[in-house]
């Protein structure tokens, strides 16, 4: 194993953090479009020769990323982005599945803020893929202080990343306007059970949403200023247009577009999640205190 090249693509806070886990037990690349400064930063050809690839760039982008850049030659692949795509309401397994055998993919899930991976403070992550070899492999690459666990569960994961992104912007929303610890703890636990009902419509296993992938990472974003989906929640309720709020947080924050994915997916399969609608339609223009009146009604 200590023979196999691992690169990251994509140097965002998140890839730098997991660049900085995985250099902890040998070398590893990273690349990305810009940020050349960083250690071990290769060009992209050389990063897409390495035997194991971590991509962890902006859902919305990784379809065109995949035509103009991706030629599989073999490669295993572990994706650390989180997001359902807006334009087509495709889950990112989907996307991948043109370009990659699944036995070649896993999907990585948990609370895991990147601020705090670079830190090297302990973590708990899942690596979600069908196969379990591939786990085994990619498990070796990861420090002391981040416990992996398998999971074949992938598009439960899948639509727990998403998910929490958008519960995220709504407990942020509830911060923003004071309702309370009461309400939004409330609103937490209503949007574990909506999210895990949306996950069960796609044939996720229920039990995924009250893990890592689930619970333990809506937890975490859903209630900390760490949280780029929060702080647009904040700005939200604050009244701020979603441009300026965008600008000021300099990231992309998922759970925006992924909004868009999950308001036509549970229209058209007929799917009851009040709480991600009511954040589509607040990024949308609408007060977010009429939000809060309709979701008491319903």
């Amino acid at each position: 194993m200590n023979q196999k090249s691992i690169a990251v693509i994509g140097a965002g806070k998140w890839g730098q953090a997991l660049h900085f886990a995985l250099n902890q037990r040998q070398k590893c690349f990273i690349t990305s479009r810009t940020k050349r400064d960083i250690e071990n930063f290769v060009d992209l050809k050389t990063a897409l020769d390495c035997d194991y690839l971590v991509i962890a760039i902006p859902a919305q982008e990784i379809r065109s990323w995949l035509k103009e850049n991706f030629v599989f030659k073999g490669q295993k692949i572990l994706v650390a982005s989180k997001g359902i795509e807006a334009t087509t309401g495709e889950f990112l397994n989907e996307i991948y599945a043109s370009f990659v055998p699944d036995e070649n993919i896993g999907f990585i899930s948990g609370p895991s803020f990147a601020a705090e991976v670079i830190k090297g403070l302990p973590c708990a992550l899942v690596i979600n893929t069908i196969s379990k070899k591939l786990y085994v492999e990619f498990e070796m690459f990861f420090p002391d202080f981040i416990k992996t666990y398998y999971s074949d569960d992938v598009i439960g994961a899948e639509i727990a990343g998403a998910y929490k992104n958008v519960l995220a912007i709504a407990s942020g929303i509830c911060e923003g306007l004071n309702l309370g610890k009461n309400a939004q703890a409330s609103l937490i636990a209503r949007g574990l059970v909506e999210m895990q009902r949306f996950g069960k419509h796609f044939g996720a296993d229920e039990s995924s949403f009250i893990g890592l992938s689930g619970a333990g990472d809506l937890f975490l974003t859903a209630n900390s200023t760490m949280s780029r989906n929060y702080r647009v929640g904040l700005g939200l309720a604050q009244n701020k247009k979603l441009d300026e709020i965008l600008i000021e947080l300099g990231e992309v924050a998922e759970g925006v577009k992924t909004s868009i994915a999950i308001k036509d997916l549970s229209k058209e399969h007929n799917i009851y999640t009040p709480i991600a609608n009511e954040v589509y339609q607040i990024i949308n223009g609408k007060n977010p205190k009429d939000s809060l009146r309709d979701l008491l009604k319903n």
